[in-house]
């Protein structure tokens, strides 16, 4: 089973590999990430999170999955010595920086509790996959015909944070702009929401967040540096 839709601003595919698996199981996970998007999004007016950043909820108000992901953020936040941060000033509460790798891990969550065993979602080049070796590519950050290398995936998540796609996007929370210290910076971690989340917050961090990353219990990082060197942790599993 194959299915693709466009969510949260970037193609979202799904691939079952179980030829028993249900419909009703790629549904599911489709109709949780619209409703995430619609909850979530600082980009739509009427989302939990527009309504909190304008300060019409209270935080006793705040539904369950957005205390989590808020608690996740003050997390990596004091983690990263304040690199991380969803709420910098003069601009608006925007913590899809967290949500995405959150959401997507929740919907893989959602295939195996439906007795899905092998599968691989991909989340604007973001994956999380089960149940065989899959073939992961890392993206070369400044040749987009090309990869760096290549991983093997069997149980768990791999992350990308780079300036390839949108530019100088990601901020240091200490100083409020753009952390141009790498070029990219990959992490394959237990989950999506780990892994998501510890190559944002290590690429905020500039060079210093290859140390950090890699030090993180579970955490394999491939990181290209703003000087084009390249650091690898021993444990990444790279494909044959």
């Amino acid at each position: 089973m194959r299915r693709v839709e466009h969510i949260m601003g970037f193609p979202i595919s799904l691939l079952i590999d179980d030829e028993d698996a249900p419909v009703e199981a790629a549904d599911a996970v489709f109709a949780w990430l619209h409703e995430v998007d619609a909850r979530f999004s600082p980009f739509k007016a009427d989302s939990e999170v527009s309504r909190l950043d304008r300060g019409e909820l209270e935080t006793g108000e705040l539904s369950a999955d957005l205390t989590e992901v808020l608690g996740l953020c003050e997390e990596y936040r004091v983690a990263t010595r304040g690199a991380f941060d969803v709420r910098l000033p003069g601009r608006g509460l925007d913590p899809c920086a967290m949500v995405k790798g959150w959401a997507v891990q929740r919907a893989a969550e959602l295939l195996a509790t439906a007795g899905v065993r092998t599968y691989c979602l991909n989340a604007g080049g973001d994956v999380v996959a089960a149940g065989r070796p899959w073939r992961v590519g890392v993206r070369h950050p400044e040749h987009a015909d090309q990869l760096c290398t290549v991983l093997e995936l069997t149980e768990g998540g791999v992350a990308t944070s780079a300036r390839y796609e949108r530019g100088d996007h990601i901020l240091d929370g200490r100083t409020g702009r753009p952390a141009t210290g790498l070029l990219s910076l990959t992490v394959v971690a237990a989950t999506l929401t780990e892994a998501d989340a510890t190559a944002t917050a290590a690429f905020a961090m500039g060079a210093e967040g290859i140390e950090w990353a890699a030090a993180r219990k579970g955490c394999e990082v491939f990181a290209v540096d703003a000087g084009r060197q390249v650091f690898r942790t021993p444990g990444l599993p790279v494909a044959a």
